[in-house]
Parts: structure tokens; sequence; C-alpha cells
């Protein structure tokens, strides 16, 4: 070896000299013992070179990590910015695959060591990075490692990439799973897990999604499976509330549809660093259909895939309008224009009504509203289509709902049951253990009876379960609710139009039935294409007004029975009177009719007064009266209190009199 004296200098020696150590793994730390003495005994040499033994720093805080980065290298760091201040004399590693597998941070720490005259030592010798014979061997060094790191990764890359695309890469499986005796992906043999699994799909197939998935679990008190993949209890199962995530990551599995996928995430490298990104099914390294049993079909798997996208939050731009909503608008979401067929999307008034509008230019580009309508009337029409078009199913629906009941009834009593027959194999088997003990070892004696007693109370707890859900399941099916199903075909528009039916459940129960609506508004009319399911069609047409829809039609149908009242001489009390005993509802809103309300709809449709209809007749007016009999306005008034003169109230607003001619006089 080449001796040291030439390169190492006094300036050097009252530095500090950094010894630094790494191994890739834990594991390598743990078996490769070897390898780490020789680290350590590099500062055996550094002392023999002229460092004390005070001024040797071993940085060792890097064991397990890998050197391709050094973003998680914290003791490497620690070492450049020592090197930059000037501290470090010298820096060792046994080789520079130690320092560094990675050309961009060799290279960094090479230009930094040049500028503050630093050293650097491996095995094989001592080099002085100012000097051009070894800073090329240096960075050739550098660069082998990086390429030797590389044809490592290829090679355990490449075998495990060609044994997923044959399907038997073994990975850590999800519950309802495990391997078989000959390795291969089978369903988890015990039936109570496969049941809940089961549950699962079936329930967010009803609900429609997640969150209502998980809510419908709480209020049955449903537990889900889970086995220990590490710790104590490796392989044991048990049974807890199932979380949100958890549900989402069952439904998004497609493992549980039959498919054996590897590489669905994959790594991205971007100018933020490291990214996982979900890749679709043709850029995945392994997408392997029919691999193994499943629970739900590929079908299936899309569709509630699909349903979970269009859960989230709107998206116009994605073609769909999220998850139905708590507010009014009935079509929120399945809003298709007219003028341009984009998605429109929806915003509501200072009085909270629902406005659907085409702005997609205008959030894209600063440009103009498409189009815009709204949503008050369009709703109004569409509800009373959905009316006429589910009532003729709703027999139907009534029979399939009995159906249904029937079903979850057995469902959730067949659970309840299994919880029941487990914990009762578990008090069984604590009962065993706790007899096969030797009486005298009253330690063990003393843990397994206490584990008995336990076992016992919660099979007691299960059991009791069971029966209370027999009685209240029991319950739920009897004749009374048969016969409120069918009563129905009748109740159905008292039921959608109940106030204590939310917006939500008439959004959801809309998206049944309807694909989408297209709105094309013009001045005049506001033009509706209803796309049902399964691909019929129909067109409506409405008058574009801002008044509600069926106010106006109200006020229509109260005018046409207000003009025979009028023409036959009643007031303006006594009509109201007869329209609200009829119950019509007034087309200013009002809920009752009122002397104003009907003088508004009067002036409105220029019919008749009640004060022209009845001068037809011959009456006269207060001075026309006066001016036949040649009194005052005083002496009138008292002689109609009198009743000297006849006389008919007119007016609308307060006291107002016709009067009868007085009878002409015969010669």
């Amino acid at each position: 070896m080449e001796p040291v004296n030439g390169k190492v200098k006094s300036e050097h020696l009252c530095r500090k000299a950094f010894l630094y150590i790494r191994q890739s793994t834990l594991r390598q730390v743990q078996e490769n013992t070897e390898s780490t003495k020789r680290q350590y005994a590099l500062k055996e040499r550094l002392v023999s070179m002229g460092w004390d033994e005070s001024r040797i720093e071993v940085v060792d805080s890097d064991l397990g990590q890998s050197g391709s980065g050094s973003d998680e290298r914290h003791g490497f760091q620690h070492l450049v910015s020592e090197v930059s201040l000037g501290h470090a004399g010298i820096i060792v590693g046994i080789e520079v695959s130690r320092l560094s597998r990675s050309s961009s941070d060799w290279n960094k720490l090479l230009q930094i060591a040049a500028l503050s005259n630093s050293l650097i030592m491996d095995e094989d010798g001592v080099y002085n990075v100012n000097d051009f014979n070894d800073r090329l061997l240096l960075g050739l060094k550098g660069t082998l490692s990086e390429a030797e790191l590389h044809y490592l990764k290829a090679r355990m890359r490449g075998g495990l990439l060609n044994k997923a695309k044959r399907g038997e890469l073994r990975r850590a499986l999800p519950i309802g799973y495990v391997y078989d005796e000959n390795g291969k992906i089978a369903k988890d043999p015990d039936a109570q897990v496969q049941e809940a699994i089961a549950r699962l799909f079936n329930t967010f197939k009803r609900t429609g999604s997640a969150r209502s998935l998980i809510r419908d679990y709480e209020k049955q008190g449903f537990l889900f499976p889970c086995r220990q993949f590490r710790g104590f209890k490796l392989g044991e199962l048990s049974w807890g509330k199932l979380p949100c995530s958890k549900a989402l990551q069952i439904l998004k599995n497609p493992l549980y549809a039959g498919i054996y996928v590897f590489g669905e995430k994959q790594i991205q490298y971007t100018a933020g660093g490291r990214k996982y990104k979900r890749m679709t099914k043709d850029h995945c390294h392994a997408w392997l259909p029919n691999s193994h049993p499943a629970y739900i079909s590929e079908a299936q798997f899309e569709e509630n895939n699909e349903q979970l996208a269009k859960n989230s939050r709107p998206d116009p731009s994605a073609g769909h309008g999220g998850a139905a909503r708590e507010g009014s608008a009935l079509l929120q979401g399945i809003v298709i224009c007219g003028r341009c067929g984009r998605q429109m999307t929806l915003r509501y008034s200072r009085s909270s009504k629902p406005i659907y509008l085409c702005d997609s230019d205008k959030r894209q580009y600063g440009g103009a509203i498409c189009q815009q309508a709204g949503g008050g009337n369009i709703d109004l029409a569409i509800g009373k289509l959905l009316l006429e078009t589910i009532n003729p199913m709703a027999m139907d629906a009534a029979v399939s709902i009995q159906r249904e009941l029937s079903e979850r009834k057995e469902e959730v009593l067949r659970i309840y049951g299994q919880q029941m027959e487990r914990a009762r194999y578990e008090m069984e088997l604590a009962k065993r253990r706790y007899l096969r003990v030797d009486p005298d070892n009253r330690l063990v004696a003393a843990e397994l009876e206490r584990d008995w007693n336990q076992k016992s109370s919660g099979f007691e707890s299960a059991k009791m379960d069971y029966e209370q859900k027999c009685m209240a399941e029991t319950r739920a099916v009897d004749e009374k609710l048969k016969a409120a199903l069918e009563q129905l075909v009748s109740d159905f528009p008292k039921i959608w139009n109940d106030p204590k039916t939310s917006s939500k459940e008439k959004k959801r129960l809309a998206r049944l039935v309807l694909e989408d609506v297209t709105i094309t508004s013009d001045p005049s009319k506001i033009v509706l294409g209803i796309r049902f399911k399964g691909g019929a069609t129909k067109t409506l047409e409405i008058p574009n007004i801002k008044r509600n829809l069926d106010a106006a039609n109200a006020e229509e149908d109260a005018v046409s029975e207000i003009k025979p009242m009028l023409l036959s001489g009643m007031t303006s009390k006594e009509i109201a009177d007869a329209l609200n005993s009829k119950g019509l509802m007034s087309g200013t809103g009002d809920k009752k009719f009122n002397c104003s309300s009907i003088e508004y709809l009067v002036r409105k449709y220029g019919l008749p007064t009640h004060t022209e209809v009845v001068k037809t007749g011959g009456w006269l007016t207060a001075k026309e009266k006066m001016a036949e009999l040649g009194v005052t306005k005083s002496q009138l008034n008292r002689m109609r209190k009198s009743g000297k003169v006849v006389s008919k109230e007119v007016s609308f607003h307060g006291p107002a009199y016709l009067y009868k001619p007085e009878a002409p006089t015969t010669a």
C-alpha cells in the first residue's frame, strides 16, 4: 500500500476524522456482523496514521439505510455539513459504496471535499480530491458503485415481475383470503368470514355509498373480521367495528373479483419527490382475471368503483355530478346542456332556489355563460312525471320490498347466530384448556379460569343479542307492514310531497329512474329532454317564467272560479270564503284567499268588479242617490241606517254602497 505521509499533512491531523459506517438493511446489520466489525476496525488505522482518538467521530446513524439516496440518511447529511464547514480532515469508509450509491450525491461530496481540502480514504488507500488522478479514480469508483446497485435491482426486479406475471408472487392477502397448502389463493375456510365479506358487498349494493354502509353497520351492530399480520398474535382472527377506510379498501380491491393484480400503484419520480400513482389495468404489471375464487363478479367490481367515483365531489369535466346531497335541486348531477352538451352545474339563489347553469367556458376560459334556467319549475315538472311513472310500478316495488325485508331478516339472524356459535366455541375451548391443567398449578389454573369466565360472559352476551334480534326482526315483517307496503300505490304521492321526505332521498329515487335530463332554455319556454334508465325518452315543454308553476296554475284555476261568482253578484268576502271552502290555493302565495287577493286577481285579469256588475241592474252611486233625493251625504247615511233606502256594500276597502233607485210615480 502507498505510504500516506505524502498526503496526510498536519493541517489534516488538526481537524477531525469522520468514520462513516453504513449497511443497507437491518437484516444485514443483524446477520452480516463481520462487515460491521471491518468498518469499525478502520478507527484503529486512523489512530496509527496520527489522529488522536478523541478527534475521530464515528457516524453510524445510517445503519439499515440504503445508499441510493440521501433524503433519509441523516448521518450522511451531517457528514456533508461538517465537510462544508471545514471541520473534516479526512473522510473514511470501507469502500465508496458505503458512502453513496448515487453519482449525484457522490460528486457533490467530492466537490465539497475539494473546496475544504479534505482527504478521502477507503480500504485501498488515501485520496486527495484536488489531485486529478485521485479524483478520476474516485469518480470511476462512484460510477461503478451506482452501476452495481442498478444491476442488483434489475436482477431482483426482473425475477419478481416474472413471478408476478404468472400470478405466483406471494404477498399479504386481505381479509377473506388465505393461501392453501399448495400456495394458491383460496377463500378463508371460516364460513363467518366469508359471510361478512359477502354482506359488505351486498350492503354497498343496497345503500350506494361507503358512508351509508358504515352507518348501516353501526345501526345493526355488525362486526367485521380482521386478521393480525404482525406481532405476537400473528394470524389470529379478531372482530371489531368496520372503519370507512377499510370498507373503501375492500370495495376498490380487485382481488375480491377474482383478479390477481400487481403494480396497481407505481412510483413516479417528480420534482417534488417520489409519488405513488394509481394505474389503469392496461398499465399494471399483472392483471389476471379468474385467477382464484371470487366474492363478486368483475362486472360488479367495475360497477362498484364507478359508483364510488360518482359519490365523490361534483366534477363536470369528469362527467359526474357527485353523490346525492341535501340541497333542494332534484336533478343535481344529471343535467346536460342542450346547446353544448356539457354537464351543467348547480347554484342556489339567495332565496335558496336552485338554478341550473352551463358555465364551463366561464370557469375555464373567462367566457360567457352558455345558458341557465331556474330549477324550481323544472323540478316540479320532473316530480309530476316521476309520480306518473312510478305509480304503475309501485305494486311490484312493494312486493320486492317485502321480499328484500324477509331476506334481510334472515341475513341478520344468521349473522347474530354465527356470532353466538363462535362465542360458544371459544367458551368451550377455554373450558377444555382449564380442565386439562394441573389443579395444583394455581398460577396457570387461575389465569385459565379467568379466561373461561370471560368467554362464558361473552357467550351469554352474544346469546342475549341473538334472542333480542330474533324478537325485533320478527316484528319487523308482520301483516301490518305488508298492508302498509300494499298501500304504497295510493300513498306514494303523499310520501313524495311529505315535508319529512328529504331532498336527498328524492334525488336518489330520481336517479334510479332517470339517466339524465337535457335542458334547452329559450325566453318563452324550457324544453326538457328526459332519458330514462333502459333507453326510453320523453320531451317536456314548460313556460320559462320566474313564478312557481304550481302557483300560476292555481291562480288560473281560481280566476275561472271567480268570474261566474262575480257575475252572480257575490261580494269579494263571499267569493274568498267560497274558494277557501273548495281548498283552492291563492296565486299570491297565501294559503287562504282574502278580499285583497280577490281584488288583485280582478285587476290583473280585467274581470268586472262587483260595483260594475251591480250597477248593470240600475243601482246608483252615493252621489247619484243624493242628487235624486236632494239630500246631503250625512242625511243619506242616516236614511240607509234607518232602512229608508235600499243599499248594497260593494267596496273591497271599507264601507261603500250602491243604492236602489226610487220607483217612478205613475200618473
